[in-house]
Formats: C-alpha cells, structure tokens, sequence
C-alpha cells in the first residue's frame, strides 16, 4: 500500500502519469498523515457505513474511510486523476469511483442506488472555491446522510459554524443552523498539504436536523430576505433588505418595529427566529 502523505510518492505518482494541479480545481493534496484518520474517527464511521466523498484527489482519505466503510462512492469532477486513484486505490474492491460534478448529481438517487440499507456519512476535503454550494446542495437537498465531516478554509469555518446574532454570522450561517447543527472540530496548517495553501485550514462536522428550529411561512422568501440583508452588509438590515428586494423602506421599518427591534439593526445582529418572523410579516 503506497504511502499517499509522503511527498516523494506523491510526487512519483504524478510523474508517473503526467498529471500536473490544477489551480481551477483548487487542489491541495494531504500530506500530513495524522489528518485523514482524524476526520474519519470524528465522523463515527464503522462497518454500518457507506461513506459518500467528494473530491478524492489521490484517495488519501478515500483509504481511510474504505478501511472503516462498507463501501465508499468517491465523486471526482477531474478526470486527469482517474488513472491515479485507479493505482492508490486498485487494491480496494470497496470503492467506487464516479467522474462527474458533484452540483448536477442527484445525490438522492446515488444513496439510494449505493448505500441501500447502509447508515450515510459525507467526509471531504472540499475545493475551497466551491464550499458554499456544496455544502447548500448537501444540505438543501435533506439527504439521508447522519453527519458532513469536511475540510474548508478556516475562515469559511467560522463563519459557517457561526451563531446568528453574532458578529462573524453571515447569510450562509443562517442558512447552515436552519438545516443542521455544526462545529469546528480542529484546524489545520498550510504545511499538511502540497502545495501549502496560503491559508489555515479547518474541518468542521454538520449534523443535519430532521425538523429546523424555525417554520418560517415560506423557506424561499426567509432565504431571499436573508440573501439579501447580507447583500450589501455594511447598511442596516433595513436598507439592506429594502434595496436587496425592492421594497419600500417604510414597510421594512414598520416590520422591524413589530418585532421590537431598533430601525438601526444590522443584519448580523438578528438571529434565525427573527429572520424568520421578518420574512413571515413582509
């Protein structure tokens, strides 16, 4: 079994093959051997799992979770890396890797199809340029899944694990606690990778919730008002939202004053219940 964290392989296997990171992909591959096993534990998985993991790489966590799962569905969107994972991972017949773009799956049919009559995990070192739009299609999308352990951007951890009301929550905070309930597990440095990207990493684990904190009237016009209260942040969350969804900036303050609140609220300051309430009275 290759050492996948040891960087003279790594760098044999890409020579081997050609293959050379792709700044578009945002590819940073692991190279700190104690990470991989880590998230995987945090993650509880066992021999009751199938493992859903998005963007491979060379399959270093890919190894990990197939020495714990029952079986392990890797989804990468660079085909370059096929014939790689075909040699880190040809000793496995637990894995199975599929060649498409995460965001235009059906997720739902692909659990169905794989994991049918196995417990769901997601675990994943997530391209740092698409973490919002994975972890929403994950999320909106109310898979069967028990738990999403992934790997994003530290600074992108905080503000997804944020409490709204806080002052680092922002709109996909709010979005995160209405689906799920999160924490940072732990932080990485930019040396466990290669290339070392220029920030710190974190992984963080979403516990999705059968039934949200709140029932606004209408799920898609709470996510238009907080889309747009976190539009243009810098102004009061009246004027964000009068200006977002073009509506009179009377009927925002009239809103905001049947909830109690101060006219001057800036959007970081409400929280879910109250987002809710102001989506309910416009």
């Amino acid at each position: 079994m290759p050492n996948l964290t040891d960087l003279k392989t790594v760098r044999a296997l890409c020579e081997r093959h050609g293959f050379s990171l792709s700044k578009g992909f945002g590819q940073n591959f692991i190279v700190n051997p104690g990470i991989c096993p880590k998230m995987v534990e945090a993650a509880g998985i066992d021999r009751s799992f199938g493992v859903l993991e998005i963007g491979p790489g060379i399959g270093v966590l890919t190894k990990e979770a197939a020495l714990r799962a029952v079986k392990v569905v890797a989804v990468e969107i660079d085909r370059r890396l096929l014939p790689l994972l075909a040699e880190t991972l040809g000793e496995f017949d637990n894995i199975k890797v599929i060649n498409e773009d995460v965001l235009r799956l059906d997720l739902a049919a692909l659990i169905q199809q794989e994991f049918a009559g196995l417990r769901v995990a997601v675990v994943a070192n997530l391209p740092y340029y698409i973490t919002s739009p994975i972890l929403m299609k994950l999320l909106e999308e109310r898979l069967p899944v028990e738990s999403i352990t992934v790997m994003v951007q530290k600074e992108a951890a905080e503000r997804i694990c944020a409490e709204p009301g806080t002052r680092s929550a922002g709109a996909i905070s709010f979005a995160v606690q209405y689906y799920a309930r999160s924490k940072i597990l732990f932080t990485v440095s930019p040396g466990s990778f290669t290339p070392p990207p220029k920030v710190t990493s974190a992984v963080i684990q979403l516990v999705p919730q059968r039934e949200p904190p709140v029932h606004p009237v209408s799920e898609e016009r709470m996510f238009a008002v907080i889309r747009a209260a976190f539009g243009q942040r810098r102004k009061t969350a009246v004027n964000a939202i009068s200006a977002g969804l073009g509506l009179p900036k009377q009927r925002l303050q009239q809103a905001v004053a049947a909830l109690g609140l101060d006219e001057r609220i800036r959007p970081e300051q409400l929280t879910l219940a109250q987002m809710a309430s102001l989506s309910d009275l416009l």
